[in-house]
């Protein structure tokens, strides 16, 4: 069973799936899928997509260069029946895949080296070019802490650092929709609670219900 890579991005195209194109001149073309078909028709270039095989090893992000990506080339010489053959074919592919799977996953492990380090160089930047809108600590407060550092044998900034942390977390604003109750006197001597919303509203627990000198007829 021979299961063909999609012309455009490369995907297999097993059999009884996707779209054959023949054109004219008797070249056939092999979609995975309807999105590849119509990419194909619009003339799109599939090294500028990011989603295919093409643009995938044009950036370094596969394997491109390996012994075993040379089992899997297209052969169009018939051999002859053999059954011995078939079998160490057979479990040959079995280890094949297993070599390819661990290579890759050494490829991946190597292109993703020292990503760690070039995202926190890239977050210290961003932080350097905007250090104005971050919170200052005072001057005897840095003093503290460099004496407590000192006493303790850690970096400064460490310590600064999470002293910041702790402020900023601290200074986080409450749920929306809390409520807070105070007791407020009146002029004539009583007390009443009163309940205030975090936003800044007022209710009073007496809203909405009248007085007993109001609900009197005489």
């Amino acid at each position: 069973m021979r299961v063909d890579p999609c012309f455009f991005c490369g995907r297999p195209s097993w059999p009884s799936k996707g779209i054959t194109f023949m054109r004219n001149d008797g070249k056939s073309f092999r979609f995975c899928r309807s999105k590849c078909h119509k990419n194909f028709k619009m003339k799109r270039n599939p090294r500028k997509l990011k989603w295919t095989k093409a643009y995938r090893k044009n950036a370094g992000k596969e394997m491109v260069v390996d012994s075993t990506l040379q089992f899997a080339a297209r052969r169009n010489v018939p051999v002859r029946y053999d059954r011995e053959l078939v079998a160490k074919t057979l479990k040959a592919m079995e280890r094949i895949s297993e070599i390819r799977a661990r290579r890759e996953r050494a490829f991946y492990k190597k292109r993703m080296a020292g990503k760690r380090a070039r995202e926190v160089a890239v977050a210290r930047k961003l932080v350097a070019e905007n250090e104005h809108l971050l919170p200052r600590l005072r001057g005897s407060e840095k003093r503290r802490l460099a004496e407590l550092a000192a006493e303790q044998g850690i970096d400064v900034e460490e310590l600064e650092r999470e002293t910041l942390e702790a402020v900023r977390t601290s200074k986080k604003s409450k749920a929306f929709g809390g409520e807070v109750r105070r007791l407020r006197v009146r002029t004539d001597g009583g007390v009443e609670e009163i309940t205030e919303s975090t936003g800044g509203g007022v209710h009073d627990e007496d809203d909405g219900f009248e007085d007993e000198d109001e609900m009197d007829t005489d």
